[in-house]
């Protein structure tokens, strides 16, 4: 009697056992689904939006970016004895060797004569970010752009003014340096006066411009205003360069003037506004 008792309890226990594991499974994947949904709609909240790429998506051709053959004249003047065949060489530039021309380009032109060697070279470098949720291609080029100002070794742009009215011991500082370029003009002037009992050349030599900070060049620029060092039989060269940011683009302009004779001194006006022209010619250039 015990046996057939148990016989007939074993089925209403086994059905008890599959309804009471039926109702955990719909209730652990309904649990499980809201828990899902939950977490991923608080994902997709929390998700910045990357920022808009730069610009400029492309770079233009850097031997005829802005360089007419008229500017190119005047600041690369040919010998007399080249032929029309080498002159349109000459002007025609050499293009940089670039494994990505979308990235980086430029050129390059030589003109030498008995006076003087006259040396002219673009670069176009845009600037892209590999992850423009945390920095835009813009905020990575105003970054190269501002080593290359660091590198050149002046000030970082800025509120200039109100370091000058602080307190006493702040104005002390800012006055030596304000004190040290007359007199590093100082000694120029004294070979000037004393130069003409050797023979020398009675005028004054001229006035330099010097590096500093552009306006109105694009986004942000700079100039570098570089004279050699004089020497008894090497003569001096000037070496201007021009670095400006236009959005995601950086380009760098670099005119530099050899004379062949020492004591010969390019002038600093002359040479920093032919290259600064041909800058203003390549912003044109860029915002076609």
């Amino acid at each position: 009697m015990q046996r057939k008792a148990v016989r007939r309890a074993l089925p209403g226990i086994a059905m008890l056992t599959a309804l009471v594991a039926g109702a955990a499974g719909l209730t652990g994947c309904t649990s499980g689904s809201g828990t899902g949904s939950t977490s991923d709609s608080k994902a997709g909240g929390n998700a910045a939006a990357p920022a808009e790429p730069g610009k400029y998506r492309i770079l233009p051709a850097p031997c005829k970016a802005g360089a007419d053959s008229k500017r190119l004249k005047a600041m690369l003047p040919a010998a007399d004895s080249l032929t029309p065949a080498q002159r349109d060489q000459l002007y025609a530039g050499t293009a940089d060797a670039s494994y990505d021309g979308d990235r980086r380009v430029g050129c390059r032109w030589t003109a030498q004569t008995p006076e003087e060697t006259r040396l002219l070279s673009v670069g176009f470098e845009r600037v892209v970010s590999y992850d423009r949720a945390v920095a835009s291609d813009d905020d990575k080029a105003r970054q190269v752009y501002v080593r290359q100002l660091t590198d050149a070794h002046l000030p970082f742009p800025g509120p200039s003014p109100s370091p000058t009215p602080s307190g006493a011991p702040a104005g002390t500082p800012a006055s030596a340096p304000a004190s040290t370029p007359p007199a590093a003009n100082a000694p120029a002037a004294t070979p000037a006066s004393g130069s003409p009992s050797p023979g020398g050349s009675p005028s004054a030599p001229p006035a330099e411009l010097g590096s500093r900070v552009l306006e109105g060049l694009g986004s942000e620029a700079f100039i570098d205003d570089k004279l050699s060092p004089a020497g008894a039989t090497a003569a001096q060269s000037r070496t201007v360069r021009i670095v400006f940011r236009t959005s995601n683009v950086i380009v760098t302009l670099e005119y530099s003037v050899q004379p062949a004779l020492p004591g010969t001194i390019p002038s600093s006006a002359e040479t920093q506004d032919k290259a600064r022209q041909l800058a203003l010619a390549l912003v044109e250039r860029l915002g076609e």
